[in-house]
């Protein structure tokens, strides 16, 4: 994520090139098999992604003091980052518990989905990780971990955990793309999607994306970002196939109308950009994450988990967005 210095010249082969010529000069042999980026490059802000930045903040909501909430992080089959999101909790202060939800047959399915509502109604916070839940089939990512939450008994106990504990939720990458198809993001309820429905799909880029990305506080009505500052700049790694968020234009200016677009993608000079070297998926908007109407349910794309002594040490940035140790302090 350094910048590119214009006045470095590089010879290489007999032809001088600054360090853009040389990145070019590099990628160009394999660009038109693996891309490294998507569409047209236009002039920063001339993409019409930046919006007004969202400064109120919701009053508390939890009713009662919880020195250590009790985190409830899910583990479906696919589920690949259940040990970095338990650690981050832990680490800000909070009692992270693991479930793995077992598939391998009716009866194990039936006795998981019990024991999954259970553990919902005990915590205080639901987590869903990142990974390619069932491999991100069939047709796209999510849809099995929302086919399970869609059975009354879970529906039931997580509108239970947000309407009666004023509880949280968070969903990283894949977790937040299982949300989105539950319809708690951007509604805060589960319910039935319409062909209008938000979503998100596959990255314009065509493939993965595995890379720090620059992202932007944009809105502080989540009390996960109770610790941040609107215009907060934070650099995060992403790994996902499939995190362009879509969404009609009315829907997409109510969200930042109402402070639901938490985070956007930002270019060097913190400004929102589609242009994929910063924004690897295309999603509109520049969009990274979002929130419910009343902020408890956090959706996002980048992995804020994957922070530690030894990760992205050659990367400039600030990668902790404090979205653990928010979350656990809203209930003390």
């Amino acid at each position: 994520l350094g910048r590119t210095v214009p006045e470095a010249v590089i010879r290489v082969n007999g032809l001088e090139l600054d360090i853009a010529g040389l990145q070019a000069h590099w990628e160009k042999p394999l660009e038109d098999v693996f891309p490294t980026r998507s569409g047209k490059v236009l002039p920063a802000g001339a993409d019409g992604c930046e919006r007004p930045l969202f400064l109120e903040r919701p009053r508390p909501r939890t009713r009662q003091s919880i020195a250590r909430p009790l985190v409830l992080v899910t583990v479906f089959p696919g589920t690949n980052n259940e040990y970095d999101v338990a650690r981050a909790f832990e680490k800000a202060g909070g009692r992270a518990e693991t479930f793995v939800f077992r598939n391998l047959t009716a009866a194990a399915i039936e006795k998981s989905g019990a024991e999954l509502a259970a553990r919902i109604r005990r915590a205080q916070i639901l987590a869903i990780p990142g990974g390619f839940s069932a491999g991100d089939e069939p047709d796209g990512s999510g849809k099995f971990i929302a086919a399970v939450f869609r059975h009354p008994r879970l529906r039931d106990a997580v509108h239970e955990l947000l309407e009666k504990k004023d509880g949280l939720v968070l969903g990283i990458c894949n977790g937040f793309q299982a949300l989105v198809k539950l319809g708690l993001l951007p509604h805060g309820e589960i319910r039935d999607l319409t062909p209008d429905s938000p979503t998100l799909t596959f990255n314009l880029i065509g493939r993965l994306v595995s890379r720090p990305v620059r992202t932007k506080v944009v809105s502080t009505l989540s009390p996960w970002f109770s610790q941040c500052q609107a215009g907060d700049l934070h650099t995060v790694p992403v790994a996902h196939a499939e995190g362009r968020f879509v969404a009609p234009a009315a829907t997409l200016e109510l969200l930042f109308a109402l402070g639901q677009v938490a985070t956007q993608y930002v270019d060097f000079d913190g400004r929102p950009s589609m242009d994929s070297f910063f924004n690897p998926n295309g999603s509109m908007l520049a969009i990274e994450g979002i929130t419910s109407p009343d902020g408890r349910i956090l959706g996002k794309m980048g992995h804020s988990d994957r922070t530690g002594k030894h990760v992205l040490q050659n990367v400039p940035g600030d990668m902790d967005q404090k979205i653990f140790a928010s979350g656990v302090t809203y209930f003390q």
